[in-house]
């Protein structure tokens, strides 16, 4: 096994039937060949990692391509900005684009000498993606759900997040295995934001986001409209390219509540192409201004639950 690391043994394990190391199955030496309870172990490093995170967010929607990702790392980077500690957990297997949206795309994490992964560290955040994980960034990710369960468990317990006041989880689209696993390992979820854009067809997958997360009995902290509107940069001229208020009227009809708008922002894919997040560069802004709106409202949102002592913030 890499490193040396103190005993631990989780409750009830049992004694020798524990596994004793601070990491996750996927990334151990002995994963072939070891017969110890694999799904105890897991579940144990999961909540032992999750214990130093204040508050564990979902950032989710049902339909891809409304920019889940892009509002995920943004409000992260608005957190950071207020001096917060704060993590992201890019859990979208299949497309994980956050790397790309903080200049680390093609990067590689490291192993501590403890034996756990270290988070990449960029904009003040902690990042842990799958991307960071492949041999090629490229490839396809073709899994069966009992292989992807080993990588969930390694993003959530086998990273060293450390004290985290936030935690941003940027789940995959849709209501499948991934998430479902995602929420049963964390536990405690302190509460989702759900993403989508005005059209009707973003509105209806919303919704099911919405039962999903009351069924799932997690807290819902709002929905999200993005791309809400386009003011023309040529002539200033508004555009509602997806319509407008739709988000705002499904929140209201599903009785959750509306955290705002976002612009459709030409600036916003070119910076997030970049490496450069948009909230970090662009402040005096209306759309950054947004993404620090809704980032506030998800403050007050987990503080109702308790305040923020664990971990003291950087500056305020």
């Amino acid at each position: 096994m890499p490193g040396e690391l103190k005993v631990i043994q989780h409750p009830g394990s049992g004694g020798s039937d524990a596994c004793t190391y601070m990491w996750a199955c996927a990334i151990c030496d002995e994963n072939e060949t070891c017969q110890k309870d694999k799904e105890g172990h897991s579940r144990w490093l999961v909540a032992k990692r999750m214990e130093r995170v204040e508050y564990k967010v979902l950032v989710m929607s049902n339909k891809g391509g409304v920019g889940k990702s892009t509002v995920t790392t943004n409000l992260a980077v608005s957190l950071a900005l207020k001096g917060w500690h704060v993590g992201i957990c890019d859990m979208d297997i299949h497309g994980p684009n956050i790397p790309k949206m903080i200049g680390a795309e093609g990067q590689k994490l490291k192993i501590s000498t403890g034996g756990g992964i270290i988070p990449h560290q960029a904009y003040n955040l902690k990042v842990a993606s799958m991307s960071f994980l492949l041999q090629n960034s490229d490839d396809p990710i073709i899994w069966r759900d009992a292989y992807k369960y080993e990588f969930i468990n390694q993003l959530l317990g086998g990273v060293e997040w450390q004290d985290l006041n936030f935690l941003l989880v940027d789940l995959p689209p849709g209501t499948g295995n991934e998430s479902v696993t995602t929420i049963d390992l964390i536990g405690n979820v302190s509460g989702c934001v759900i993403v989508t854009t005005p059209q009707e067809v973003a509105l209806l997958d919303s919704r099911k986001s919405v039962s999903f997360a009351k069924d799932s009995q997690i807290p819902i902290i709002g929905i999200v409209e993005n791309m809400s509107g386009l003011d023309c940069p040529h002539c200033g001229h508004h555009i509602e390219v997806f319509k407008k208020g739709g988000g705002e009227a499904s929140a209201h009809d599903m009785g959750v509540p509306f955290l705002g708008r976002i612009p459709l922002d030409p600036d916003v894919v070119t910076q997030c192409d970049a490496g450069e997040p948009f909230a970090m560069f662009n402040s005096d802004t209306p759309t950054a201004e947004a993404f620090h709106d809704i980032a506030n409202k998800v403050e007050q949102f987990c503080k109702k639950s308790g305040s923020l002592l664990r971990v003291a913030p950087r500056h305020r």
